[in-house]
């Protein structure tokens, strides 16, 4: 039998992000992939205007009902954007309803990045994150929301000690596993760093910085990350085939962002279909 997973988030029908990200990029990695639409849109919401949204928060406890009724299990749960307080409370008791004893969920605790909140979010909000992040056994926040998760300044500028600072204040939260994206200790690196605090390890892999900055790129992550995880990966393997993946996709975008409308290229995010072999080449060790 495959290994299921079921992921939470949005759908935007443009736009490489969210479901039309994780639902591909997970089911290549040999997971079935169920998934709960939290809203829809026509498209994403960076670089793009006049796009229409449609919230499904009243949809998700049927959705759980129903399935409590037919008696699904998951071996994973992975969420991404939650759009509203009454979204991460109903995800809550999704987990207390379907956590099974082996059961790996998986919190990306989309709040903001660069420093800045996404629109719609205010600083409260990080609060009802804060207790969603107890719950998991890996949360994998930006620098923007380890600074919200910690209620800390946000760190234009840190050492690897202040990292690994970070990432055991995290799993303090409650969560046995935290990993921090975007980490960047020099000019020409880029990647991410982990800590499992059931053994006290950390873990860093690293790939080549490239300066565009891509939209979707942190949801890849996360859902290979997860898949890594269902899969039976131990958090060193997984984070370098999230990180190493994540990077095979923004190596192959990069020649071609001439090809989109001036600028516009990064929005579109990234083509992460190109890339699909190596993902499964990456898969064969787990």
């Amino acid at each position: 039998m495959l290994k299921r997973i079921v992921t939470i988030q949005d759908i935007s029908c443009f736009g490489k992000c969210s479901l039309t990200v994780a639902l591909p990029v997970i089911s290549a990695m040999g997971v079935e992939t169920a998934v709960i639409p939290t809203a829809v849109l026509s498209t994403h919401t960076t670089g793009f205007t006049g796009y229409t949204f449609r919230d499904l928060t009243a949809d998700i406890p049927q959705i759980a009902a129903h399935w409590k009724n037919m008696g699904l299990t998951f071996d994973g749960i992975y969420t991404g954007y939650l759009g509203s307080r009454e979204q991460v409370q109903i995800v809550s008791d999704f987990f207390d309803a379907f956590r099974g004893s082996e059961t790996k969920i998986v919190v990306d605790p989309v709040m903001g990045d660069a420093g800045k909140l996404y629109a719609g979010f205010t600083p409260d909000f990080a609060g009802e994150m804060r207790k969603l992040c107890q719950k998991a056994d890996v949360i994998v926040p930006n620098l923007t929301e380890v600074s919200l998760l910690l209620d800390i300044p946000y760190p234009e500028q840190y050492t690897e000690a202040q990292i690994r600072s970070y990432l055991k204040q995290l799993t303090q939260l409650g969560c046995p596993m935290a990993v921090i994206t975007g980490v960047r200790y020099n000019k020409t690196q880029h990647g991410a760093a982990a800590y499992d605090s059931r053994t006290d390890s950390y873990y860093t892999v690293f790939r080549e910085h490239v300066p565009e900055q891509m939209h979707g790129t942190g949801d890849i992550f996360s859902s290979v990350l997860s898949g890594a995880l269902v899969r039976g990966a131990d958090l060193e393997q997984a984070l370098s085939i999230a990180v190493n993946f994540t990077a095979d996709t923004i190596a192959v975008t990069v020649p071609d962002l001439h090809l989109y409308p001036e600028g516009q290229g990064p929005w579109y995010g990234v083509q992460f279909e190109s890339c699909i072999d190596k993902l499964t080449e990456y898969c064969k060790s787990l």
